[in-house]
């Protein structure tokens, strides 16, 4: 006779057995993608951490921004020639990347003249400094057989292209030392942040049209004209409370055509990186990669701003 209370733990065990069995195969299965990061949780946590360190980054950067406009024109151009050089070395950065050989000592050191002479003189110191740049370009390749002009283009391009550029941010801030000046300078950045910011959530939403598929896959047509949403509608109210002189007609033109601008100008150095086949232009923001990144918008569209507000008689 069979003696079922031996048998009895025996197929107990043998169960536990085959259910143990059951979550290590299961677990083995998943090995792979855990060792990847590519599992539900992982992903979760990946996508939580990178969202904080760039809200913080950003957040730091957005602060230190609105200390030093307020606090007036020379805090300003301290701040704007710092990020001036940090932008021209990340772009020379590129152009080596590239095979280029840019002279760093001649472009840096103009990255740094742009913004302190639009402080100093405004707009005929900023034509010296590109004289003085031409100038010093024109020399090096003259007394220096390695040079080719390719190299020379990339020394003139990179202050010219960051610096220059820039240098539109301390001429809006020093239209007046005051706290006017201080919010037609954010607003004009402003300007610029809710352009891609719109641009982004609609993109995001309803974006099926690529705008640029080989140089930036991710803009979309519908988010280019969202953009173009978002920075009217700051230069609206740039118009009704800050600057009653900014007429609505006006502020939609500049609007438009700011926002257009910073477009070109994420597009161009979209298409830098892209060249010589890498992400960011650097890593100095976390969460946001280099400071060029962070600020390919701005180069351009400040410097419409600038001409747009001269010439139409507000600055």
């Amino acid at each position: 006779m069979t003696d079922r209370r031996a048998d009895g733990p025996s197929r107990e065990t043998a169960g536990l057995d085959r259910q143990i069995a059951r979550l290590e195969d299961r677990r083995a299965s998943k090995e792979e993608r855990r060792a990847a990061g590519d599992l539900t949780g992982q992903r979760a946590r990946t996508s939580a951490e990178r969202l904080l360190t760039r809200t913080t980054s950003g957040a730091i950067y957005a602060i230190v921004t609105l200390v030093c406009i307020f606090a007036g024109p020379i805090p300003t151009t301290v701040l704007i020639a710092a990020e001036a050089w940090l932008c021209c070395s990340e772009f020379f950065r590129i152009c080596r990347m590239g095979g280029r050989m840019p002279n760093e000592v001649i472009g840096l050191f103009a990255a740094l003249l742009f913004p302190l002479a639009a402080l100093w003189h405004g707009l005929l110191a900023l034509t010296l400094v590109i004289f003085v740049l031409l100038m010093a370009c024109a020399c090096w390749y003259v007394f220096t057989p390695r040079a080719n002009v390719a190299d020379v283009a990339v020394t003139a391009l990179g202050p010219l292209y960051t610096s220059l550029a820039f240098s539109s941010i301390v001429l809006i801030r020093m239209s007046d030392a005051g706290l006017a000046g201080a919010a037609l300078t954010l607003a004009v950045m402003f300007s610029v942040w809710a352009n891609d910011a719109f641009a982004y959530f609609v993109g995001s939403a309803i974006g099926s049209h690529k705008l640029a598929p080989r140089i930036s896959p991710s803009k979309s047509v519908e988010g280019f004209f969202g953009g173009l949403v978002g920075s009217v509608l700051v230069w609206l109210v740039l118009s009704l409370a800050v600057v009653r002189s900014l007429d609505p007609g006006m502020a939609v033109a500049c609007g438009l055509i700011v926002g257009a601008a910073g477009v070109i100008g994420d597009l161009f150095e979209s298409r830098l990186k892209r060249g010589v086949g890498v992400k960011d232009s650097g890593n100095l923001i976390p969460g946001h990669g280099g400071l060029l990144d962070r600020s390919d918008s701005m180069l351009f569209a400040s410097m419409a701003a600038y001409f747009l507000l001269l010439f139409g008689g507000i600055l």
